[in-house]
C-alpha cells in the first residue's frame, strides 16, 4: 500500500524540467558518530584523526533547485556547520534560501545539528523544519530544542506517513513510516521525487524483513535508492553480538538484491556507514565487491539529477 501511494505520488509530477535544475548533493555518510568516533583510537581511526582527508561526516543529503533559488537539508547532523558550508558553496544563501529541513528521527546524528540555529549560534529566523508527529512533540517539549521553537528560530512542519509534501512545481517529498528504534519518535525514509528522477532516502531501518514492504518493491520503484548501509557484515563489532543491532548488513541486504539486473542494482547506493564499516576506506576490497556486483557506495559530494 505504501509503494502503490508513492508511486502514485510520481505520477502527479508535471513534464519534465531542465536538466540539472534541481539536484541532490550528499553531504555526508558516515553513520551518526562520524569518522574518526569519540574514544576510538583504533588504527582506521587513527589514521583519520591524523589526516583529515579521511575523516567522514555523518550522513545528511542536500537538495537544491536551481529555477527557484531554494536548497533543503535532509537530517540535520553534529556536522552541520561543515556541511551548509559546503551547501552554500553549491548553493550561496544570497542567492538560494534553505526552505527546509526533514529530519528522520530522534537519533544524535539526525537531528542534533539543530542547535546550530539557536541564539548561541546563527540565530536563525523560522527555518522550516518538518518533522511527523512524535518527532514534532518531542522538539516543542524537550530543551534545549523547544526553545528554537520559542525564539522561533526554526518553524516546525508537521509530516503524515505517505502523505507528499509540494516543495515546487516540480519537486515533491514524501514521507513513509519505517521500522526502528522509537525511543523518541517515529522513524521515517524519504520519497523525493524531482521533475526527471526520483530517489528514496532510508538511512536508518531495522532489517528488511521486519518491512511490511519490499524493499526490492521500493528499489525498482526510483532511480536512487540511498540505503541503511550501517555495518557491512556480522562481526564487524568484534565481541559484540549483532544480532542485537538490528540493522540490515550491506552483506545481507546484497544477496537480497542478487536477482536485481545491472540496471536495478545501479540503484542502489549505500550509506550511513559505522566507523568499523570498510565501505569508508579507499581501495578496501569491499568498496571492489560492492561496484564489481554492481552497487554504489555514497561518496561525500556526490551529485545526482534529479
Amino acid at each position: 500500500m505504501i509503494l502503490i501511494r508513492l508511486l502514485l505520488v510520481a505520477l502527479l509530477l508535471p513534464a519534465a524540467a531542465a536538466a540539472d535544475e534541481i539536484f541532490i548533493e550528499v553531504l555526508g555518510v558516515a553513520q551518526d558518530a562520524g569518522l574518526p568516533q569519540a574514544n576510538c583510537y583504533r588504527p582506521h581511526c587513527m589514521r583519520a584523526w591524523d589526516d583529515p582527508e579521511l575523516r567522514r561526516r555523518a550522513t545528511s543529503i542536500a537538495v537544491i533547485d536551481r529555477a527557484h533559488g531554494k536548497k533543503y537539508l535532509f537530517d540535520a547532523t553534529p556536522d552541520i556547520r561543515e556541511q551548509l558550508f559546503d551547501l552554500h558553496r553549491s548553493a550561496p544563501d544570497g542567492d538560494y534560501v534553505l526552505e527546509g529541513v526533514f529530519l528522520t528521527h530522534a537519533h544524535i546524528g539526525h537531528y542534533t545539528g539543530l542547535m546550530h540555529f539557536g541564539r548561541e549560534a546563527a540565530g536563525t529566523d523560522r527555518v522550516p523544519v518538518y518533522a511527523m508527529p512524535r518527532m514534532k512533540e518531542f522538539l516543542s517539549s524537550n530543551g534545549p530544542w523547544d526553545q528554537l521553537v520559542r525564539l522561533q528560530n526554526i518553524e516546525l512542519i508537521g509530516l503524515t506517513d505517505a502523505k507528499a509534501v509540494r516543495l515546487g512545481p516540480n519537486l515533491r517529498v514524501t514521507p513513509f513510516i519505517v521500522p526502528h528504534r522509537d525511543e523518541y519518535s517515529e522513524t521515517v525514509g524519504f520519497r523525493i521525487d524531482g521533475p526527471n528522477r526520483s530517489a528514496v532516502f532510508i538511512p536508518d531501518i531495522d532489517k528488511w524483513g521486519l518491512w511490511d514492504t519490499d524493499v526490492r518493491d521500493v528499489v525498482r520503484s526510483v532511480d536512487y535508492a540511498f540505503l541503511d548501509a550501517t555495518f557491512f557484515r556480522d562481526g564487524e563489532l568484534g565481541g559484540r553480538d549483532m544480532s542485537k543491532i538490528r540493522h540490515p548488513f550491506v552483506s545481507e541486504s546484497m544477496e537480497l538484491f542478487e536477482e536485481f539486473d545491472r540496471q536495478d542494482r545501479a540503484r542502489v547506493i549505500f550509506i550511513h556507514m559505522n566507523h568499523t564499516n570498510p565501505l569508508l576506506f579507499d581501495g578496501s576490497r569491499e568498496q571492489a565487491d560492492v561496484e564489481q556486483r554492481g552497487f554504489r557506495f555514497a561518496r561525500e559530494g556526490m551529485r545526482l539529477e534529479l
